[in-house]
């Protein structure tokens, strides 16, 4: 069974919109997950998925349509998966 997704908002110091997400990131709750990302607004923002996981390639693929204006930040463990999608080439990536 997987582990819930949760998602919670914040802002960093310099007002940055925060989306933390907790748990896995598969095909049951991508769709969660995409709206999260569309309830961020129009400006750049910080994706924290050092409480997530896993992720699948639903999980990524809800990421791509904000590469532009997104700022991800994982653990060591998921940095990979992230790199293996070219998400490090299409936006910054941070361990978290």
């Amino acid at each position: 069974m997987s582990a819930a997704l949760t998602f919670t908002t914040g802002r960093r110091t310099d007002g940055t919109m925060v989306l933390a997400a907790a748990g896995e990131i598969d095909m049951s709750n991508a769709e969660d997950f995409s709206a999260a990302l569309a309830e961020a607004g129009d400006d750049a923002f910080v994706v924290d998925l050092t409480g997530v996981e896993y992720i699948d390639s639903a999980g990524l693929a809800a990421i791509f349509p904000y590469v532009e204006r997104v700022h991800l930040v994982a653990r060591p463990l998921l940095a990979p998966v992230l790199t293996i999608a070219g998400l490090d080439d299409l936006t910054t990536v941070e361990d978290g």
